[in-house]
């Protein structure tokens, strides 16, 4: 029994955190944006919220609300209406949360530092379920063993400065071909609701997907001019679409025959690159760097191709191609090092947070509403880590501390220092004032010219 207080003050510790998020970051503003609010009855934010501190609770919903132990009086099946709702648009929502996070953050770093955009997709998996709407076999680019599994190609853009990583969009894909869905769009959604969009977005190709949202996060005004992405992305018509957007692509790129760069005069792939150029010897960071242009029709794009010696296997190369030429190999190799984060958060949401175990609904609205939930859950774990370890997000009371502390200027330090080695000379080795101060006097003769400057005129004034 006397592990209960402590549970129960966790839940109100948690609690208490969300709220202040949402009021931060204007969640309930956000909510009203994306069409979800309610004329009566529960409150949509109690049910959001309560959605959001479930995983911390270590309780199912069923034992929550069947004991009456959650802090809304609400039944499941008012949650399980507010997962299912189609007029929400929840991509809305979850962009206008992540551009008030970001905003934030970006007050913490210098206007040098180089924030980026990383796309990636990760796997969906519901192997237990066929009846699920759009349910398709989706290729497993990451698994062993089968490659082919049943589920969602969970498509996902988020931010980074290097150090945070904020989730922005993201979109459940099924198969463009019909013979590889399990079931088609319920013919009662309503085709002029956000739900039925977002189920044709789910049945276009990945790339146009991709397009689609770049060009939604260059309206939102996210700040990055980087795209960052795995070499499943990597091609050349898709790398000249995202730079028509106005953003610039670092990417790893794939060996492929049908895939050709012009160098020169001359069209090649990648092995014929590598195998016509000299490379770089010793223990050099890259092997071989090429500028290449892209062509796609009558559009024309420069780049630069970075060869890097695979790690795991010291005979075998990748490359890397970066369409910004101000950067150096070494700047595009640890720009491209920022896309890991993404595989961090993949793992985070599905082994912590619980994505796609919590609920096991068939509607499309349902599965997308709660991986909404589970991202909003990683930007406020992301938050906290962030105030937690960066002195500047402590506000204003770090600034009022450091107008209170008067800084120290250097010439004062030296002269304290003289001070400390004047009693050290006299209580150690008995010399004379005499002896100390030539001593000292020829120490500081053998300053930089500007500290005796600085030294002399304090001494003077």
């Amino acid at each position: 029994m006397d592990s209960l207080p402590e549970n129960d003050y966790n839940e109100k510790a948690f609690h208490k955190t969300f709220i202040l998020f949402c009021k931060e970051y204007c969640v309930g503003k956000a909510m009203k944006l994306a069409n979800a609010y309610k004329s009566r009855g529960v409150p949509v934010m109690s049910i959001f919220l309560y959605l959001l501190q479930l995983v911390f609770t270590k309780k199912s919903m069923y034992m929550n609300i069947m004991t009456g132990s959650h802090a809304g009086n609400f039944k499941k099946d008012t949650v399980y209406r507010f997962l299912s709702a189609q007029f929400v648009n929840w991509g809305t929502f979850l962009l206008s949360v992540a551009m008030n996070v970001i905003k934030n953050i970006c007050k913490l770093t210098s206007d040098d530092r180089i924030n980026a955009i990383i796309a990636d997709d990760s796997l969906f998996s519901r192997m237990r379920s066929k009846k699920v709407e759009l349910l398709a076999n989706v290729h497993d680019h990451t698994g062993k063993g089968q490659k082919f599994k049943r589920g969602f190609r969970m498509l996902t853009l988020c931010w980074t400065d290097g150090v945070t990583l904020i989730p922005m969009m993201f979109r459940h894909l099924s198969s463009e071909n019909k013979k590889s869905r399990y079931n088609e769009i319920n013919p009662k959604i309503d085709k002029r609701s956000c739900g039925y969009k977002a189920r044709l977005q789910a049945i276009s190709k990945a790339p146009d997907v991709l397009i689609q949202f770049l060009s939604m996060a260059a309206k939102a005004g996210v700040p990055a001019k980087h795209v960052l992405f795995d070499s499943w992305f990597s091609f050349p018509s898709t790398i000249i679409r995202i730079y028509e957007l106005g953003f610039k692509v670092v990417a790893r790129l794939k060996s492929i025959r049908t895939i050709q760069y012009l160098v020169g005069d001359r069209k090649m792939t990648l092995a014929e690159i590598y195998a016509a150029n000299k490379k770089r010897r010793g223990k050099s960071k890259y092997l071989l760097s090429v500028n290449v242009v892209l062509c796609n029709e009558d559009k024309i794009v420069e780049a630069r191709i970075v060869f890097v010696r695979d790690r795991n296997n010291t005979k075998k190369w990748i490359a890397l191609i970066s369409t910004d030429m101000e950067l150096t190999e070494e700047e595009i190799i640890a720009l491209y090092g920022k896309r890991w984060s993404i595989e961090v958060f993949f793992k985070i949401c599905k082994s912590y947070l619980r994505l796609g175990a919590e609920f096991q609904q068939l509607s499309y609205d349902a599965i997308t509403a709660h991986t909404t939930v589970v991202f909003v859950r990683y930007m406020v774990l992301a938050v906290e880590k962030r105030q937690g370890e960066d002195m500047r997000s402590m506000g204003e009371l770090f600034f009022l501390y450091y107008d209170e502390i008067p800084d120290i200027q250097f010439a004062e330090v030296i002269e304290i220092i003289i001070e400390m080695l004047r009693d050290i000379l006299n209580d150690l080795l008995f010399l004379t004032d005499a002896q100390i101060d030539a001593i000292m006097d020829r120490f500081v003769s053998k300053l930089p010219s500007y500290l005796c400057s600085k030294m002399i005129a304090k001494n003077t004034a």
